[in-house]
């Protein structure tokens, strides 16, 4: 059996010591893909940020915040792990600069300064060993078969999952998984449990051969 590295939920990029930069990543398909990765006999690590899902009692969890963070403790973990599913939702910005009391309203218009935050899959991927496997998700407004190929690709995956924005914090899911080549390896509208172990059934192929 794999232990497998999952990360899961938002991540949090603060602008003053109360507000911050986020989304509604719920962690749901994270709990739900270490539920069936444990069902199948898996060891299961997962990386979360802020949710109040409940993560399986047999998994070992990592809390983390901001993005650096579970990048940080992804790459501890990683090396250990046979595999990764990218199941996060990590904030993409940060404010260029953060405040060190809370902002004021003055009146005017403010504007604020981002710049992109790590990539986590794709430092994973410069470091994915031979013997080890990555799984991307890739939720994608537009164009999305081709965005989800250009990810897979530039972040070293094997596989990629694509769903939509209405996936978020729902309990049911559409989900395509497409290999390298743009193959559709499944279609699949059911609940986030199902789903879940449809993705898990698909990395056991892939760890078969």
């Amino acid at each position: 059996m794999a232990k497998i590295l999952i990360t899961s939920g938002p991540t949090r990029q603060y602008l003053d010591p109360v507000r911050y930069l986020s989304n509604a990543s719920s962690g749901k398909m994270g709990a739900c893909l270490a539920a069936a990765a444990i069902e199948r006999g898996h060891q299961v690590v997962i990386v979360s940020g802020p949710v109040t899902v409940n993560y399986p009692d047999q998994a070992e969890v990592i809390r983390v915040t901001t993005t650096q963070e579970m990048l940080d403790a992804a790459i501890e973990q990683f090396s250990n792990c046979d595999g990764v599913i990218g199941a996060a939702a990590p904030c993409d910005f940060q404010p260029e600069f953060v405040a060190n009391h809370k902002l004021k309203k003055q009146g005017s218009t403010m504007t604020l300064g981002l710049i992109e935050t790590p990539d986590i899959l794709w430092s994973l991927g410069q470091i994915k060993q031979p013997n080890q496997w990555s799984v991307a998700f890739a939720l994608e407004t537009k164009n999305g078969a081709k965005n989800a190929i250009a990810k897979l690709k530039r972040k070293n995956c094997d596989l990629v999952v694509l769903n939509g924005p209405t996936a978020i914090d729902a309990s049911e899911t559409h989900i395509k998984i497409l290999d390298s080549t743009g193959k559709v390896l499944i279609d699949i509208s059911d609940s986030k449990p199902v789903a879940a172990k449809a993705i898990v059934d698909r990395i056991e192929k892939l760890l078969e051969g």
